[in-house]
């Protein structure tokens, strides 16, 4: 049976490619989201690969790649009430919140950034270039994943194209206030 491909977005200050290549495999916990749940709990199966995605920082985009190495965990921060993802309604018999364990399998030669992967139309129709998309843990195509993998291997563009996309950036409001990180990974 073919992989599934998935995009998992984390805070690099909170968990990033670097702590799962330290730890090697790690439940993805924290997921208060029901659609990213159902992702992980009825879809996501063992072998699945993952673009390992850093959001919440600048810039944003994938870092790394990692497998599901284990489907059906319980996310025991459900029932812990000294942590922010504590879920009062959650019983041990019934769990509420199910995950992953996610294992590390690289670091990217280099972070492919949000902005190369909206300038990259063959990954136009990825979720995590659709506006107001903030879903944690989403689908997507093998054909996406290898095009990304691929984009990694390569030099990032020219400093000039970057410089120009810098200055038209700093020209264009922002689009929520400074300070107001979304919260991804551990905190959904």
């Amino acid at each position: 049976m073919a992989p599934g491909y998935w995009l998992m977005k984390t805070e690099p200050d909170t968990f990033g490619i670097h702590d799962l290549a330290r730890v090697g495999t790690e439940p993805w916990t924290g997921v208060r989201n029901y659609t990213a749940r159902n992702f992980m709990r009825d879809e996501m199966k063992e072998g699945d690969l993952v673009l390992f995605y850093h959001s919440s920082c600048e810039p944003p985009g994938v870092a790394g790649l990692a497998r599901v190495a284990r489907t059906g965990v319980v996310d025991e921060t459900q029932f812990e009430p000294s942590s922010p993802y504590h879920d009062p309604g959650a019983k041990r018999e019934e769990p509420r919140w199910i995950c992953v364990d996610v294992a590390y399998v690289e670091t990217l030669p280099r972070l492919v950034a949000l902005d190369e992967l909206r300038g990259n139309p063959a990954l136009a129709d990825m979720l995590v270039l659709r506006r107001g998309m903030r879903l944690s843990v989403q689908p997507v195509t093998a054909a996406d994943y290898r095009t990304i993998v691929a984009m990694a291997k390569k030099p990032p563009r020219s400093s000039a194209s970057a410089r120009t996309e810098r200055t038209a950036k700093a020209s264009r409001p922002a689009r929520r206030p400074p300070g107001r990180a979304v919260r991804t990974k551990r905190a959904r």
